[in-house]
């Protein structure tokens, strides 16, 4: 069984590619913390709504009875907002690393990605089951 295949577990891989990405990007981040003139970036959020768009393909109702209710697919309006930040704080030498900022920026991260994890167990243990493997 390939779970690639499914639209669930593709958006979960999706996700901690996502969140290796980030995790990187902010390690940069702190490892430039001296470097003058240095600015910090960030990569654009994650957004579900855009990732259900993408797969909205592979999602699809079906009827499996005369009596189900069909459904209509109704569409998600996404807004993609570009947000600027311009830093508190900023060294004499123009180094606009905030640590303590970084620092609750990786650990969002890494309660994401524990999330994820424990979604992506839950998920393999509701196949196990309805395989009949426990």
């Amino acid at each position: 069984m390939d779970l690639g295949k499914i639209a669930l577990f593709d958006m979960m891989k999706k996700r901690f590619a996502w969140l290796a990405q980030r995790q990187e990007v902010l390690a940069h981040n702190i490892a430039n913390a001296d470097t003058p003139g240095f600015n910090p970036s960030d990569i654009e959020p994650f957004k579900f709504e855009r990732l259900v768009k993408s797969t909205a393909t592979k999602v699809n109702m079906t009827m499996s009875d005369a009596d189900h209710l069909g459904g209509q697919r109704q569409r998600i309006a996404a807004f993609d907002a570009k947000e600027t930040r311009r830093p508190y704080e900023t060294s004499p030498s123009g180094n606009a690393v905030v640590i303590e900022e970084q620092m609750m920026k990786i650990g969002a991260t890494a309660t994401s990605h524990k999330l994820t994890t424990e979604l992506y167990k839950k998920h393999l243990g509701m196949i196990r089951t309805a395989l009949g493997r426990r």
